[in-house]
C-alpha cells in the first residue's frame, strides 16, 4: 500500500515540502539560486507537481502545467516520500531504472545537494501523518 492515499495527500506533503522550504531562511535561497523549472510526475497516487526555483519565491503548480520544464522526473510516490526523508538515493535510482528523467544530467545532479537541507523539514512536515499511520 503506498504511503499516500490520494493525490491531494501527495500534494499536501510532495508539494508542501518545498513551500516550507521557501520560507526557511538559508533553504529556499539555495533551492531558488537553482534557477530552473522542475517536473515532478508520480504514480500510486498519480500526481504531477511542477516547480519553479526561480527568484523571488518558489512557486508550487498541482497537476498539469504548460510550463516547459528544464527538468523532468518520474517517479513512484513512495520513492519520492523516501527521498524527501533522506532514505532514497535518486542517483542510484536513476541508474536502476526506478527513476526516469529528461533534462541537462548537470542540472539533476545540482539538485541533489541543495536538497538534504530540505529533509528534516520533510520529516517534521509528515511527522503527524506518521503519528497515525
Amino acid at each position: 500500500m503506498s504511503y499516500f492515499l490520494n493525490a491531494e495527500e501527495l500534494y499536501k506533503y510532495l508539494g508542501g515540502v518545498f513551500r516550507v522550504a521557501n520560507d526557511t531562511e538559508g533553504v529556499g535561497d539555495n533551492l531558488r539560486d537553482a534557477d530552473l523549472v522542475l517536473r515532478l510526475d508520480y504514480s500510486g497516487p498519480t500526481a504531477t507537481i511542477t516547480v519553479v526555483l526561480k527568484q523571488p519565491v518558489i512557486q508550487v503548480i498541482e497537476g498539469d502545467s504548460d510550463l516547459m520544464p528544464d527538468v523532468r522526473m518520474s517517479m513512484s510516490a513512495d520513492n519520492g516520500n523516501k527521498f524527501w526523508r533522506g532514505e532514497y538515493n535518486v542517483a542510484v535510482g536513476l541508474a536502476k531504472g526506478q527513476v526516469k528523467a529528461k533534462g541537462p544530467v548537470s542540472k539533476i545532479l545540482k539538485l541533489l545537494p541543495i536538497a538534504k537541507p530540505v529533509y528534516p523539514l520533510y520529516r517534521d512536515l509528515v511527522a503527524q501523518k506518521d503519528a497515525v499511520q
